[in-house]
């Protein structure tokens, strides 16, 4: 949760900054990353806000998880189940999402559950 947040979502919007702030007006971000959903292609800008802001509700979901807190597992199964869903609209990207997010939702429930049968 750590690393798809901290460093897939926040790092990769943090890695475009200095395009966005000393690239040439000319220079459109929309030429180097393609979707298959043409909405996102056209707003692409408002596309690296909301990568920013799932990577910190991802971010601070991982740290509740640390600290062992209940907030922190339901907040971070949250945002993995709704990056599973939204992935298909991502692609390329949205594979690695729904691979780190199916990855990180598997250990959790895994964790949480450990070995409790449906029935007894």
């Amino acid at each position: 949760m750590i690393f798809h947040g901290g460093i897939m979502e926040i790092g990769g919007c943090l890695a475009l900054l200095p395009v966005l702030v000393f690239g040439k007006p000319e220079v459109d971000i929309g030429n180097y990353f393609t979707f298959i959903v043409p909405f996102f292609q056209e707003n692409i800008y408002l596309l690296i806000l909301l990568g920013l802001i799932y990577g910190v509700i991802r971010v601070i979901g991982a740290i509740g998880l640390l600290k062992n807190k209940l907030w922190g597992f339901v907040l971070s199964v949250i945002n993995c189940i709704v990056t599973l869903i939204l992935m298909p609209f991502m692609l390329p990207a949205g594979i690695w999402d729904g691979l780190f997010a199916g990855s990180a939702l598997i250990l959790m429930l895994v964790q949480y559950f450990g070995n409790k049968k449906i029935t007894e």
